[in-house]
């Protein structure tokens, strides 16, 4: 969103204008962006960058931190991008190129008006904004430009088809400080990964699967159907192809491995949850929808920083206990969007042990999989408390409190934990 050529004239403190792009050195792990506000805030032209003497003097708006009315005439207090506050100016609307960022700043006005006050806000703002609704104004701005600088972190990151969103339209928390993006486990010390010594020689793995292709091997049955959904019961292990297997990557029996296919949302939940994640898009019933991912460690470990969790709130363990407890995924500071699900107690997510590269049973990788059509807009939940029916295979199950709501729950030693997934299956309570 760009403005209109800035009246005024850059602080003469950032320097005169230098003839040679050779004079310009700026630190190495600069943006593209950054770069440029570097050369305006210098008075430089630089080709290479884009920044020429005709667009030398444009600037950005980076966002609106202020409002008045004066006689007939609208004025905004601009931050732009680049400069410090103390560089801010008040610019009348007709200035303002901005079309996207003025309709967020009424929207987040409107909404903090109608939050104070309960009613319908007037049609047109007060002449003059307090001092209190300013200053949450500008921290709501500075809290989109951190979610927007996050959502391009994590889609960086993300080694997957399914783009992440980010939104907050519910409070001023910003991103998590202390969460990494991972695509898949992260190996703990003392832990090593077994990998496959053998694949299979299929032509078509699922119209003519010899020797019953991987799953066979393993005397299991062939996971998938032609479309990539699951038809196997809750419980029951999927064996998929590995990396010594001559299939190709597009094989029907390489569904998990090829990652997150849906374009999805973490966004805020209003009602005390924390953090959640919807789909932006439909879901096939027993489709492939995320895997649950982060740190392998020991169940000892497991139950060390279980307690250490527990002091502080929150914890994201979850038992790999598909033969034996041994091993635990922490999801708390390394992982993916499997992270922000929430429980429910009538869920659309259902998980299962998968197999690839990696055959210890100890060891499975943990796959969300559709009950249900699930249609754009729906948040993502699975039950934290998960129980298979006991004719099935055991299955790996949430043995620890899961979620940004706040609460406590020992790997080890359960509490009674409150729900708040509000369906009408409710149990009450997590566990």
């Amino acid at each position: 969103d760009l403005t209109r050529e800035r009246s005024k004239k850059p602080p003469s403190q950032f320097g005169s204008k230098r003839s040679s792009e050779r004079d310009c050195r700026v630190c190495g792990k600069s943006s593209w962006r950054q770069l440029q506000d570097l050369c305006r805030l210098a008075k430089t032209s630089c080709p290479a960058l884009g920044i020429s003497r005709k667009n030398l003097y444009i600037f950005e708006v980076d966002y609106l931190c202020n409002y008045k009315k004066v006689r007939d005439q609208e004025y905004y207090l601009v931050k732009w991008r680049g400069y410090p506050d103390s560089e801010n100016t008040w610019e009348p609307r007709r200035n303002l190129r901005c079309a996207g960022i003025l309709k967020q700043f009424h929207r987040d006005l409107e909404r903090e008006l109608f939050r104070r006050s309960g009613r319908r806000p007037r049609a047109r703002p007060p002449r003059h904004l307090d001092a209190a609704l300013v200053d949450f104004l500008v921290q709501k701005a500075r809290q989109r430009k951190a979610l927007q600088r996050w959502e391009r972190e994590l889609n960086a990151k993300r080694a997957h088809k399914g783009r992440i969103s980010v939104e907050n339209e519910v409070d001023l928390n910003g991103p998590p400080w202390d969460f990494t993006y991972i695509n898949e486990y992260k190996v703990g010390e003392g832990i090593t990964l077994s990998q496959v010594a053998i694949g299979c020689e299929c032509k078509h793995c699922l119209e003519s699967p010899a020797n019953g292709c991987c799953p066979g091997v393993s005397l299991h049955k062939f996971a998938y159907n032609a479309q990539g959904q699951v038809r196997l019961q809750a419980g029951q292990p999927i064996y998929e192809c590995n990396a010594r297997c001559r299939c190709s990557s597009d094989c029907p029996n390489r569904v998990v491995q090829r990652g997150i296919s849906y374009n999805l949302c973490i966004f805020r939940t209003a009602d005390g949850r924390g953090w959640g994640v919807r789909t932006l898009e439909k879901i096939r019933c027993h489709s492939f929808v995320m895997e649950y991912v982060g740190e392998i460690i020991t169940s000892e470990e497991a139950e060390r920083r279980g307690q250490i969790y527990d002091r502080q709130g929150t914890t994201y363990l979850f038992d790999l206990d598909y033969v034996e407890d041994v091993y635990t995924v922490d999801a708390a500071h390394f992982g993916n969007v499997s992270h922000f699900v929430n429980h429910s107690c009538n869920p659309n997510l259902q998980v299962y042990n998968v197999f690839v590269d990696n055959l210890d049973e100890r060891l499975p990788r943990i796959a969300f999989f559709a009950t249900r059509t699930i249609w754009a807009g729906e948040e993502l939940t699975f039950d934290y408390n998960m129980q298979v029916d006991p004719v099935d295979v055991e299955s790996t199950h949430m043995d620890s409190n899961f979620g940004l709501a706040g609460l406590a729950g020992s790997p080890r030693k359960r509490v009674r934990i409150k729900c708040k997934c509000g369906t009408d299956s409710c149990r009450k309570y997590l566990f």
